[in-house]
């Protein structure tokens, strides 16, 4: 099915020239970047079931961000570069037939649990657990039919001066293999800065295990257009979680001091990428959880910048999560075509997880991902762009 057009309402309260988007420079598409626009659904595509997937197209603060019912995918976000010119910075596909069959996670939301659990087994409460295997001999991102790969209901909303969306998904008892039935909602919110903020929230009716996080590839020069290498990454993490060759954790927390692992300062993403690190030639790059100095917090506590010298681009990370996977691209291999018509090649873009620890149910040591009833699971990230 042909792809509906994207479109983007202007809110009339919101005049143009003010606000925070006016300062984010001159603009080369128009006066729109300084409006607030309400949400807007459009007919995406079809799944073979006939179930139809609607894109929701909304804008605030001078970022503009496009998501799908189908996974909670961000399809496509677009900031300007230091000069004002609009980009989609995050990786997609074109088709919803695309992601369907040979998504590697674009922008998705992932549950129950994002990252790895080793053999797709644990125990909670005495009793084991077999989960769905979909990662060689362990369990990925939730399984084999994941989050990432359900419909969720979405609910626009308009609140003060914040657009966003509320996406809610049930995950009944024993779906890939999960104790408990889930009540999942997670909300996408523009601020009137340009913010992207997620809130997740989850609650149970049987004690199971939950780490709900976004798998959006990063490329701020612009969606298609090359190597992340070059893009300056600074991480606020002395430690760093090694893994196994299934990139498990071996449930050591080692230092990141002297090691390619250690990005406490800004440094470019190439700089220590081929210096043959045993643990860099196992997971083909960075495939990694960082150990953040902050712990869990409350409230959000900045985490990580990226920047990309070229465009000016940046994007700094506050999280409420102990955890933070990079992932570098790794598997990217030339046979996905984004909307640009570029191919992705390893490298050319990057993720940027928030979350717990992987395998976490098995490490009693690791910060806790078990989830009861009666106390609700609650996260937040915050995404603040720049030029």
């Amino acid at each position: 099915m042909e792809q509906a057009q994207v479109r983007f309402v202007a809110d009339p309260n919101d005049p143009v020239g003010s606000g925070p988007a006016a300062r984010r420079g001159p603009s080369h598409e128009g006066p729109s970047h300084k409006r607030r626009g309400k949400p807007v659904k459009t007919l995406f595509g079809e799944l073979a079931d006939g179930t139809e997937i609607y894109s929701w197209s909304l804008e605030n603060g001078g970022t503009r961000l496009e998501v799908l019912s189908y996974g909670g995918i961000v399809r496509s976000l677009q900031v300007p570069d230091r000069h004002g010119r609009y980009a989609n910075v995050c990786a997609g596909l074109a088709r919803i037939e695309d992601y369907v069959a040979a998504s590697p996670y674009f922008g998705a939301l992932i549950g129950r649990y994002g990252n790895r659990i080793g053999k797709g087994r644990f125990t909670l409460d005495g009793e084991s657990h077999q989960l769905s295997v979909d990662d060689g001999e362990n369990s990925l991102h939730g399984g084999a039919e994941g989050f990432d790969r359900r419909v969720w209901d979405v609910e626009p909303f308009a609140k003060g001066s914040d657009v966003g969306l509320h996406l809610s998904y049930t995950s009944v008892d024993g779906e890939m293999g999960y104790p408990g039935t889930l009540t999942a909602t997670v909300t996408y919110t523009l601020t009137e800065h340009g913010d992207w903020r997620i809130d997740y929230e989850a609650s149970t009716d049987r004690a199971t295990v939950v780490n709900l996080t976004s798998h959006v590839y990063w490329n701020l020069a612009g969606e298609g257009s090359g190597t992340i290498e070059d893009h300056e990454l600074a991480i606020a993490a002395s430690r760093w979680t090694p893994t196994d060759p299934g990139l498990i954790p071996t449930g050591d927390l080692a230092p990141v001091d002297g090691t390619p692992f250690d990005f406490r300062a800004s440094k470019p993403i190439g700089r220590d990428l081929r210096t043959g690190h045993p643990q860099l030639l196992t997971a083909k790059g960075y495939d990694h959880n960082w150990v953040l100095d902050k712990g869990i917090t409350a409230e959000p506590e900045h985490v990580a910048t990226l920047r990309d010298p070229a465009s000016g681009r940046t994007l700094k990370i506050a999280t409420t999560e102990p955890g933070l996977q990079f992932y570098s691209g790794n598997f990217l291999d030339g046979t996905l075509v984004g909307p640009s018509g570029r191919t992705y090649r390893q490298g050319d873009a990057l993720c940027l997880e928030t979350q717990h620890f992987p395998d976490s149910p098995n490490h009693p040591s690791f910060p806790s991902t078990v989830l009861r009833p009666g106390r609700p699971y609650r996260t937040t990230t915050i995404h603040t762009f720049g030029a």
